[in-house]
């Protein structure tokens, strides 16, 4: 539970912040080993009100690769991680995370490990993240763990960003076509079919369909916008659901060129994950199970539960992951047995990442290079061909006239 508590320190400055504690006796204990008076302490209500903005909060990973930066300079410098996280809390933009510093900075002070006081946070610092410190704190190299979370998010965030950055072209360019469509059905055919249709001549078999969904649009388009709607919250609430999630992901993989560019991104993050926890000393087995919780894909989460499962059960990570030919590719299984043959796990894998993030980065150029004409072509085909189905009786009528 949270506690917002108001105290005065043994050098007479008030201070104020919230306390995580399971009791508010838990919370008095906590304060009072700090040194503080408590002045007041009331258990924060965890009932939001409806005009409440804080939900819609988020930490950018871009603030968080900027964090850990930070706090690895700041450990270079010899500071306290205690005064670290006050400073940060203190001077960080995003109010959010700015919250986020504060508490951890209490809990440090509570006596809290760094790694346990981030592990309240998940929505900040994931799994993965808090395994790197906690083995930071058991090596005692807390902050070259810091550069090296701060280098890994930052490939981790350029590698997503450029692959949702591709597809944001196509999406748009799809959304002006369906918008140009029906404004030609709703708002221009209408008015050309008027003339088509005033003069008495017998259109064309295309031009009568055309007229016929232009007709349809402006009768029953008020529907057609209210099915899309109630289809886009259905569609909304599947993907936040358990089984929505895993029926996205396989479907997301099974489409050919997105789904090749997905799979290449993921294997990636899978080898660069591996790559940097091994290297930090973190033993295998729990380098798997914090990777199939951060890899962002529900079916190769559930691929990496099962290679967990065989390599606690004794089978080397080669053989566990042969297992899965349709996922993990041979290329990326014979390299990781290489590696494991000649004790190089760790080299082989960073260069499988280095490896994917190139094949990232050219399948996402061929991709935009393939679609940006596409697009463009299928466009001007689609207003091209209902043009011409209203226009030609129109030029033919003219015609007739002269």
């Amino acid at each position: 539970m949270l506690f917002n508590y108001k105290a005065i320190d043994e050098k007479g400055v008030s201070k104020e912040g919230q306390i995580d504690a399971p009791s508010k006796d838990s919370a008095i204990s906590g304060l009072q080993r700090r040194g503080l008076i408590i002045v007041t302490l009331t258990e924060e209500n965890e009932k939001k009100s409806i005009l409440d903005l804080s939900f819609f909060e988020k930490v950018p990973v871009k603030d968080v690769v900027i964090l850990s930066r930070q706090i690895a300079t700041l450990f270079d410098a010899q500071v306290s991680a205690l005064k670290a996280f006050t400073m940060l809390s203190t001077n960080a933009e995003n109010k959010l995370l700015s919250r986020k510093l504060a508490q951890i900075s209490d809990d440090l002070q509570a006596g809290i490990s760094i790694s346990s006081a981030l592990a309240k946070h998940p929505d900040v610092f994931s799994d993965f993240y808090v395994n790197m410190v906690r083995s930071g704190e058991e090596t005692g190299k807390l902050n070259q763990t810091f550069a090296h979370l701060a280098d890994y998010l930052n490939r981790q965030y350029a590698l997503t960003s450029k692959t949702k950055n591709a597809l944001i072209y196509p999406a748009f360019v799809i959304l002006t076509f369906f918008v140009v469509m029906g404004l030609m059905f709703v708002v221009v055919i209408p008015k050309l079919s008027a003339i088509i249709l005033e003069s008495g001549q017998e259109p064309p078999f295309y031009t009568k369909v055309v007229i016929a969904l232009s007709n349809f649009f402006v009768d029953y388009g008020i529907f057609v916008v209210i099915f899309f709607v109630l289809a886009g919250i259905w569609a909304w609430r599947m993907s936040t659901s358990e089984k929505g999630k895993i029926y996205l992901d396989k479907a997301k993989l099974a489409i050919p060129a997105v789904g090749d560019l997905y799979r290449k991104m993921y294997l990636s993050r899978i080898s660069d994950n591996l790559d940097t926890m091994l290297t930090s000393g973190i033993p295998i087995v729990r380098a798997i199970d914090t990777t199939a919780q951060v890899v962002g894909s529900k079916a190769y989460k559930s691929i990496l539960t099962e290679v967990a499962d065989g390599v606690k059960s004794g089978m080397a990570l080669s053989a566990a992951l042969e297992r899965h030919p349709e996922h993990m590719p041979g290329i990326m299984v014979q390299m990781i047995k290489v590696g494991e043959e000649a004790g190089s796990l760790g080299s082989i894998l960073k260069t499988l990442a280095d490896f994917y993030k190139r094949e990232v980065d050219d399948a996402v150029d061929t991709l935009v290079g393939l679609i940006e004409p596409i697009m463009i072509v299928v466009l001007g085909l689609g207003v091209g061909v209902l043009l011409v189905s209203v226009l030609m009786p129109i030029y033919n009528l003219a015609g007739g006239i002269q």
